[in-house]
C-alpha cells in the first residue's frame, strides 16, 4: 500500500501543475480583462453579453470553443454609437464578419496613406497581417457588432513575446502593399466556385452564391456554394446554402472551422467515434466549431433555404500521422459517410423534425431511408 501511495503522489502533483498552467495566450487574454466563452457553440452572437475592453475602446468577449483545439480563436466586439475602436496591428491573421450595424474600417502601413472602406450587416473581410487598422461605427444611435476569427493562440504561444506580435515593424507587402482599391469587392466568383476578393459587402447575397455543390463532391443535394480567398492568406472560407427538406452528408476534418449561421433554422449532429452524439440547434446568429476528427452533419428543418459561412484555414492541420482529409466515402478511405451508410435513425429523426414545422423531406430518390416520394 505504501508503494502505491508513493507512486500516485508525483502524478497528483503533476496534475496540479498541469491544471495551474496558463499558456502565453491565456495570460494575454487575462491581461485584456475579458471573460472567455467555451463549450461547443454560441447560441446567438447577437445576444452574448460583452465586457468593456479598455485596450480596444469598445466591449468584447473571447470565444475558445472546444472544436478549435487551440488552433485558432474568435472574439466578439461591439463599437459604441458614433465611436471608433483604438488602432491596432498584429502579425497574426484575422478575418472579420459584421453581425450587426454599419461603419467603416481604415487600413494603413506605417508611414503610408490610409485606405477606408465602408461595411454593413453581413459584410466579410480580412485584415492584412501587421497592417494598422481601425474600425469606426457609422451610426450615432446604434452599436455595431462583429465577430473575428484569428490565429492569435498559436502565434502568441509560439513566439511568447507580445512586442514581437503587436509591435513588429515587418511589412508583409505580399499581402498588402498599400495600393488604392485593395478593399474593393471583386466583380464575380472565379470559374470553379472560388472568389478571390478582399472584401464582400454582403455574404447573404444569393446572386453570388451560385456554384452547384457537385463541384464540392456532392455532399448536399441541391446545395449552392462559393469559396472565398482573401488577402493572399492561409485563411479559407466558404458560404453554403441548401434548400428546405435536405441535409448534408456526415463528414469530418481538422480543428478550427467556425460555422456561422446567416439564414434558416435547423440542427447539427456532432460525434466522435464510440462516444454519444451531440446535437447543436441553430438559427441566424449561432456559431459552432466541430472538433477535430468528429463527424458532423447539418440539417435544414426550417421553411426557407439555410445559409452558413464557414471560416477556417487552407493549411489545415493534417490527420495524426500525416495525410489530408478527403471528402469521399469512408469505404474508400475517405472522411465522409454516404447516406446509405448512416444510421437509419438519423433520417427518421429528420423526417419527424421537418414534419413538425409543416415542411416535407425532399430527399426521396436520393436517400435510401427516405419515406417521401
Amino acid at each position: 500500500m505504501a508503494q502505491e501511495t508513493k507512486s500516485k503522489q508525483p502524478e497528483t502533483e503533476y496534475n496540479k501543475m498541469a491544471m495551474a498552467y496558463k499558456s502565453p495566450y491565456e495570460r494575454w487574454k487575462e491581461a485584456e480583462g475579458l471573460p472567455t466563452i467555451r463549450g461547443l457553440s454560441v447560441p446567438s452572437l447577437m445576444d452574448v453579453e460583452l465586457t468593456p475592453w479598455a485596450s480596444r475602446g469598445g466591449s468584447g468577449v473571447f470565444v475558445n470553443l472546444l472544436g478549435t483545439g487551440g488552433f485558432n480563436d474568435t472574439y466578439i466586439c461591439e463599437i459604441p454609437p458614433g465611436k471608433s475602436l483604438n488602432p491596432i496591428k498584429h502579425i497574426y491573421e484575422e478575418t472579420v464578419f459584421i453581425v450587426s450595424g454599419r461603419g467603416a474600417t481604415s487600413v494603413w502601413l506605417d508611414g503610408g496613406e490610409k485606405q477606408t472602406f465602408e461595411w454593413g450587416k453581413h459584410s466579410y473581410f480580412a485584415m492584412p497581417p501587421n497592417a494598422n487598422y481601425q474600425h469606426h461605427n457609422g451610426s450615432g444611435t446604434e452599436p455595431a457588432r462583429y465577430v473575428a476569427m484569428t490565429a492569435a493562440p498559436r502565434v502568441i504561444d509560439t513566439f511568447k513575446n507580445l512586442d514581437f506580435v503587436f509591435k513588429n515593424p515587418f511589412v508583409f507587402d505580399d499581402r498588402f502593399d498599400g495600393k488604392a482599391g485593395y478593399f474593393t469587392q471583386a466583380d464575380s466568383p472565379d470559374p470553379g466556385g472560388g472568389w478571390t476578393t478582399n472584401f464582400i459587402a454582403d455574404v447573404d447575397s444569393s446572386s453570388k452564391i451560385a456554384t452547384d455543390s457537385k463541384a464540392r463532391g456532392g455532399r448536399t443535394p441541391g446545395a449552392l456554394g462559393t469559396g472565398f480567398n482573401m488577402v493572399n492568406s492561409t485563411v479559407r472560407s466558404h458560404a453554403s446554402s441548401w434548400p428546405v427538406g435536405f441535409y448534408k452528408k456526415a463528414h469530418r476534418h481538422g480543428p478550427g472551422i467556425h460555422v456561422l449561421l446567416l439564414r434558416g433554422e435547423g440542427y447539427s449532429l456532432m460525434w466522435k467515434d464510440g462516444e454519444p452524439v451531440q446535437t447543436v440547434p441553430w438559427k441566424p446568429g449561432t456559431m459552432f466549431v466541430p472538433p477535430e476528427m468528429w463527424f458532423h452533419q447539418h440539417f435544414n428543418t426550417g421553411k426557407e433555404p439555410c445559409l452558413f459561412l464557414a471560416i477556417g484555414w487552407g493549411s489545415e492541420k493534417p490527420k495524426a500521422g500525416g495525410g489530408a482529409y478527403v471528402y469521399k466515402s469512408l469505404k474508400e478511405g475517405g472522411d465522409q459517410i454516404e447516406f446509405e451508410d448512416e444510421d437509419p435513425a438519423i433520417h427518421k429523426d429528420y423526417e419527424e423534425a421537418i414534419a413538425s414545422v409543416g415542411a416535407t423531406c425532399e430527399m426521396g430518390g436520393l436517400h435510401p431511408f427516405c419515406t417521401s416520394g
